[in-house]
């Protein structure tokens, strides 16, 4: 069993946390984190992605290899590995502003979409640029692919993508409504396998053609960052998904590993 991330990583930085001067930064990505979760899950894990040649690029590959992460298809572009700019309101993430570096030209080969389409679950996000080689994976006999649409429910790329995707996740600022039912609903009759919308601490939601289930919240004893909390809750689903868990065991295993990951600062729970 094995799963591929397509899509980015980069790091980020954060100067101020509530005012004070911190310059703390990590390693991370909307791939990169759902990517390290899934491996210390047990899943065998692979990045496909592109970062720079620069001394964030070094680190970035120094610690996915450290996670025990398959870096072969993490490919070293010339320039800037990308770098996101963030603030600390609370314990809520603020997003500032954004250095693309060599991921404003990556580019997916031949080889990057046989060897996605080879493993037992392709993942992207909403900020990985792989919408367009999706079609080439599915074509290429991909069992698997799940896509995070973070908050965008009205994106383009919901509706682009439909087809391709079997599993997709939405973060819903409310709770359980009938627009959400009615959204992912509609996102299951049109072909995905199962639809999810997280609510942060008020739990989640998963359609699929069974109907709806709902998803409990463990709570975390204390939250220090939630940055991450969204890509840990989608390995720990993806994970139940392989293993072929029920719907409610896939969305309790999600919760559980977002409530270790919020509980620390960087994204995933790093070993001591």
């Amino acid at each position: 069993m094995k799963a591929a991330m397509i899509g980015d990583n980069c790091i980020d930085v954060y100067k101020r946390i509530d005012g004070v001067e911190v310059n703390r930064r990590y390693p991370t990505g909307n791939c990169v984190d759902t990517g390290v979760n899934l491996q210390k899950l047990g899943i065998p894990t692979a990045i496909i992605s592109t970062t720079g040649n620069d001394a964030d690029g070094d680190w970035m590959k120094e610690a996915l290899t450290k996670e025990g992460l398959d870096i072969s298809h993490l490919k070293t572009g010339n320039g800037a590995t990308a770098v996101t700019y963030m603030d600390m309101n609370g314990t809520d993430r603020v997003h500032g502003d954004y250095v693309e570096g060599v991921l404003e030209n990556i580019v997916f080969d031949e080889e990057d979409i046989a060897f996605a389409a080879s493993c037992d679950l392709v993942h992207t996000a909403l900020w990985g640029k792989a919408e367009d080689v999706l079609p080439k994976i599915k074509a290429a006999g991909a069992k698997r692919i799940s896509f995070d649409y973070a908050d965008r429910l009205d994106h383009p790329l919901v509706e682009q993508t439909l087809s391709m995707v079997d599993y997709g996740f939405f973060s819903y600022h409310k709770e359980r409504d009938d627009f959400i039912e009615a959204f992912l609903q509609d996102k299951v009759n049109r072909g995905m396998k199962i639809a999810v919308a997280t609510f942060g601490d008020k739990g989640s939601l998963a359609c699929d053609a069974n109907g709806f289930t709902d998803g409990k919240v463990f709570p975390a004893k204390y939250v220090v960052n939630t940055v991450g909390a969204g890509d840990s809750f989608i390995a720990g689903f993806m994970y139940g998904v392989l293993n072929n868990l029920p719907v409610v065991q896939c969305l309790e295993t999600g919760s559980k590993v977002a409530a270790q990951v919020v509980q620390v600062f960087e994204p995933w729970v790093t070993e001591a």
